[in-house]
């Protein structure tokens, strides 16, 4: 019960959401310096996914290892959490990446980072239309719509959206981001019984090694390692370990509109640190950027703080 009014606080759930999505945030730009150092091609999507699979895999070892450290034993799923674990590694690692790998290729980076950016709407349309988790309130349905906002915003001036959808492009992405949105819900559920550390670690361990096997297949090789390229998907495992860990542990305690609507900074984010890490800073602090960040910090607020009021009008 400590445990939970502490994880329930809102400036708790704020800062936990904020370290995860600022984790995520990072991915984009570390994965392409990855690319770099290990010499793979942007159109070489068999190597992409190995490289993503040896990064979940890494993610999986890391999450269990410290786990265990931590609770001076080694961390091993129930039987009953075995069903659990195979179907949150299919949709949040296997299926997700591998229609994110194959859409992206096919798809303008503008209009895939705005697709991507929609996973937290559609958790919370999901959560409250198709498992009735919650209810959807007009303050939910505005932020979520601010916190859009955001998103296109930083992704406008980055090149041309197209009109015309192609199903391997934008449709592989639209698919990915829908399999992460049911994923998180089905994560806050299974969270209720299991340790959500031990979920994550899990999953990513059996889906890394399944992306691994699937990248391998294709023709995907990687090769040329050093220091600082092991030292950067060393980085990529950890980040993913530490930041879906996090989330799952958040979405134990709280609804998901509460914390599912922080994921709109995930892109925002993106877009900074790409500019800072990719030597675009220039850019980073753009009027469109800062604009980006306040919608979505405006959507952040209507969710948090007028939701709770609307729902308790005596409050």
């Amino acid at each position: 019960m400590k445990k939970e009014r502490i994880l329930t606080k809102a400036w708790v759930v704020a800062i936990g959401a904020i370290i995860s999505c600022a984790l995520w945030g990072s991915a984009f730009p570390c994965i392409k310096i990855g690319y770099r150092l290990l010499n793979i091609a942007s159109d070489d999507v068999s190597t992409q996914i190995l490289f993503a699979g040896v990064r979940f895999t890494l993610a999986g070892v890391l999450s269990i290892v410290f786990e265990s450290i931590l609770e001076r034993r080694i961390l091993l799923p129930k039987k009953s959490s075995v069903k659990n674990i195979l179907k949150l590694c299919m949709m949040q690692t296997v299926i997700q990446y591998l229609f994110f790998y194959i859409g992206l290729a096919h798809a303008s980076g503008v209009t895939g980072s705005i697709i991507t950016g929609t996973n937290s709407l559609l958790a919370i349309l999901i959560s409250c239309f198709v498992f009735r988790q919650e209810r959807m309130t007009l303050p939910t349905l505005v932020g979520c719509v601010v916190g859009l906002a955001g998103v296109v915003v930083a992704n406008l001036g980055g090149g041309s959206i197209g009109t015309q959808m192609h199903i391997n492009g934008e449709g592989f992405v639209f698919i990915a981001a829908l399999f992460y949105a049911i994923s998180s819900i089905y994560l806050q559920r299974y969270s209720q019984k299991d340790d959500p550390v031990m979920l994550s670690g899990y999953q990513f361990l059996v889906g890394g090694v399944i992306l691994s096997v699937i990248g391998f297949a294709m023709g995907g090789r990687l090769s040329g390692f050093t220091v600082q390229s092991s030292l950067l998907l060393l980085y990529l495992g950890f980040l993913s370990a530490m930041a879906y860990a996090l989330w799952g542990i958040l979405l134990k305690y709280n609804p998901v509109s509460r914390v599912a609507i922080y994921g709109f900074t995930n892109p925002v984010i993106g877009v900074l640190l790409s500019a800072i890490l990719l030597g675009e800073g220039g850019q980073a602090f753009s009027a469109k950027n800062l604009l980006a960040l306040l919608l979505v910090c405006a959507g952040i607020i209507v969710v948090n703080l007028w939701k709770k009021k609307a729902e308790n009008p005596a409050a």
